[in-house]
C-alpha cells in the first residue's frame, strides 16, 4: 500500500492537474466526490486530503458543502479556492460573495516559518494565480492568516495547532510560477509524505494485479498504434504471456502506415490483424454527430473484439484497454460535480451486452506517467514518442458525415503536417499535432481555374498532461510551407488555416 493523498472534487476544472501535480512528485494520489471521499476517509485514512476549487458559490442553493467527515480526523487538509472558503465557511468566517478575481496577483507571506512556506524568502513577492468570485473576508476563530495581496485580506490561512490550510490561490497551476513548491511543502512538510511511488513500483503492482484479475484465462488486446494500448498491451504480455492475443484492427479511420508501424513494433507479441474498413464505414454512414460517432465506434470495436476472441483468442473473456485517467474523467467527471465534456469511444462508448471483461491497468495514470511505465517495460521510443491519437480515430477529424474519399483526403493532409513537423525538428516539442478536414468548401483558383473544394485545419498544443494546453506558435515560413504542400500535393484541398485555440476553451479535439 502506497501513501496516498486523496483529492476531493468540487467541480474545479483543474482539479485533475492538482492531481497530475502531486503524481509529479512521487506521491500517490486519487480524485473522488465528496460523498465517496468521505466513505473511504473512514475505510482507509490517506496521509492528507486537498479540496479542490469549483464553479459554485457557497451561497449558491445546491451547492457542495463540506463533509463533516472530511474534518472528524486530525489529518492534514489544503483547500484551494472554494475548498479554502468550505473550510472557512465551515468553522464560522466570513465568505464575501461576488467579490470577482481572474488572473495574476501578488502574494505576500505574513508569517514567516510555517511549513507551507518552506524555503520561500519572508517578505519576497510571490506571483499567484487567482480565479474566484467569492473571497474570505475574514478568518475563522482560531484560524491565523498566513498572506494577503491586495486585494485579499486572507489569501492562506491555518487553523491554529492543527495543519489544515486554505489557499485562495490556485497553486496546481503554471502561472503560480512557485506553486509546485508550495504544494510539495504540503506533501513532505506537513503530511509526512516521503514519495513512494514511482513507475517501477507501478509496473511491478500492475503485472500482479492483472495476473490475479484474469486468472490464467486467455486474454484479448486491442492494439492502435498509440502509446495508450501499446503499454497496456505490454504489462498484460508481462503478466500473462502467450495467453495474450494482440488485435489491430484495420478500421479505416486510421493515420497513414499505422499497420506496418504496429507490426514492426510488436512482432514478439501474438498479433492478429482484422480488416473491418467497411464495417466500420457502413456503421458510420451519414452519422455526423461527434458524441454518435463514439458511440457507433466504441460498438463496433467491442463487435470485432468479440470475433477475434472466438476465432483467435481461444475463448477470451478479458477485453484489454488502453483508458486512461482523464479518458474516465472527460467521460464521466468521476461520479462527481465536473462537467462531462466528451464520450470516449473505450469508456462511456461500450455496449451493456458486451461479452467480455475490461482489463484497464492504465486507468489510474496519466499520459506521461503512461510514457514512464513504458520505458520501465523497454518499450521503444518509436511507440512511446508518439502523439497521441484519438480512439476514434479519424472519424472525430472529418467533421460531418465520414466516408472514404474524406478520409483519405485527411490522411494525406495529417501525414504531411507531420512531416515537416519531423524534418523541422519540432515533434518533440509538441504534444499533439493533426489536420482536421470541415464541413465546408471554399472558392480558390488553380492553374488560372475557379476550384471549390476543401477546407484542412492544422492543429498543434503544447501540454505537460494533456487537461490544459496551448498552441504552438510555429514560424511564418513553416506554416507557408505546409499549406502550399498540402495544396499542392493533396487532391480536394484548396485552403489551410491553423488553429489558435488554447484548451481551455477549447478541447484538443475539434469533435
Amino acid at each position: 500500500m502506497h501513501e496516498r493523498i486523496l483529492v476531493v472534487d468540487y467541480g474545479s476544472q483543474f482539479t485533475q492537474l492538482i492531481a497530475r501535480r502531486i503524481r509529479e512528485a512521487n506521491v500517490y494520489c486519487e480524485v473522488r466526490p465528496p460523498e465517496a471521499a468521505a466513505a473511504e476517509l473512514r475505510a482507509a485514512p490517506p496521509k492528507g486530503l486537498v479540496l479542490s476549487g469549483g464553479p459554485a458559490s457557497v451561497y449558491d442553493e445546491g451547492a457542495p458543502r463540506l463533509d463533516r467527515a472530511l474534518q472528524s480526523r486530525d489529518l492534514p487538509v489544503l483547500g484551494i479556492c472554494y475548498g479554502m472558503q468550505l473550510l472557512a465557511l465551515d468553522a464560522g468566517g466570513a465568505v464575501r460573495p461576488g467579490s470577482r478575481e481572474y488572473g495574476p496577483a501578488v502574494l505576500r507571506v505574513r508569517e514567516p516559518g510555517d511549513d507551507l512556506f518552506h524555503g520561500i524568502p519572508h517578505g519576497e513577492p510571490l506571483q499567484v494565480w487567482c480565479s474566484h468570485g467569492d473571497h474570505v473576508d475574514a478568518p475563522p476563530p482560531g484560524f491565523l492568516t498566513l498572506a494577503s495581496t491586495a486585494d485579499l485580506p486572507v489569501a492562506v490561512f491555518r487553523r491554529a495547532g492543527r495543519p489544515v490550510y486554505g489557499v485562495q490561490f490556485h497553486p496546481e497551476v503554471a502561472h503560480t510560477p512557485r506553486g509546485g513548491e508550495i504544494l510539495r511543502n504540503f506533501l513532505f512538510r506537513v503530511c509526512g509524505c516521503s514519495g513512494d511511488w514511482t513507475p517501477g513500483a507501478f509496473a511491478v503492482e500492475a503485472v500482479e494485479r492483472i495476473r490475479a484479475a484474469v486468472d490464467g484465462e486467455p486474454v484479448v488486446a486491442g492494439l492502435s498504434g498509440g502509446v495508450d494500448s501499446a503499454v497496456a498491451a505490454a504489462l498484460v504480455h508481462r503478466a500473462v504471456g502467450d495467453a495474450l492475443t494482440c488485435v489491430f484492427v484495420d478500421t479505416g479511420l486510421l493515420r497513414k502506415g499505422e499497420r506496418a508501424l504496429v507490426a514492426r513494433a510488436f512482432e514478439d507479441m501474438r498479433l492478429v490483424v482484422v480488416y473491418a474498413r467497411a464495417e466500420f464505414l457502413e456503421a458510420l454512414k451519414d452519422v455526423a454527430d461527434p458524441e454518435r460517432k463514439r458511440r457507433v465506434i466504441g460498438e463496433r470495436f467491442v463487435r470485432v473484439f468479440e470475433r477475434a476472441a472466438r476465432d483467435s483468442g481461444g475463448g477470451a473473456r478479458h477485453l484489454v484497454q488502453g483508458t486512461l485517467y482523464p479518458d474516465v474523467i472527460e467521460s464521466m467527471s468521476s461520479g462527481g460535480p465536473s462537467a462531462v465534456i466528451k464520450t470516449h469511444h473505450n469508456v462511456g462508448g461500450l455496449p451493456d451486452d458486451m461479452d467480455f471483461e475490461l482489463v484497464e491497468p492504465l486507468r489510474d495514470l496519466f499520459k506521461d506517467e503512461v510514457r514512464r511505465v513504458g520505458r520501465e517495460l523497454g518499450l521503444a521510443e518509436e511507440i512511446l514518442g508518439r502523439h497521441p491519437f484519438p480512439g476514434p480515430g479519424l472519424a472525430i477529424r472529418v467533421l460531418g458525415p465520414v466516408t472514404e474519399a474524406r478520409l483519405a483526403v485527411l490522411r494525406e493532409t495529417d501525414a504531411i503536417f507531420l512531416e515537416e513537423i519531423e524534418a523541422a525538428g519540432l515533434y518533440d516539442e509538441i504534444w499533439q499535432a493533426f489536420a482536421v478536414l470541415l464541413p465546408v468548401r471554399s472558392v480558390g483558383v488553380m492553374g488560372d481555374a475557379r476550384t471549390y473544394e476543401n477546407v484542412a485545419v492544422l492543429r498543434a498544443v503544447t501540454s505537460a498532461d494533456g487537461m490544459t494546453a496551448d498552441w504552438h506558435a510555429f514560424e511564418p515560413a513553416f506554416l507557408r510551407r505546409v499549406s502550399a504542400r498540402i495544396v499542392n500535393e493533396v487532391a480536394g484541398v484548396n485552403r489551410v488555416a491553423y488553429d489558435i485555440s488554447s484548451k481551455p476553451p477549447s478541447t484538443i479535439e475539434w469533435e
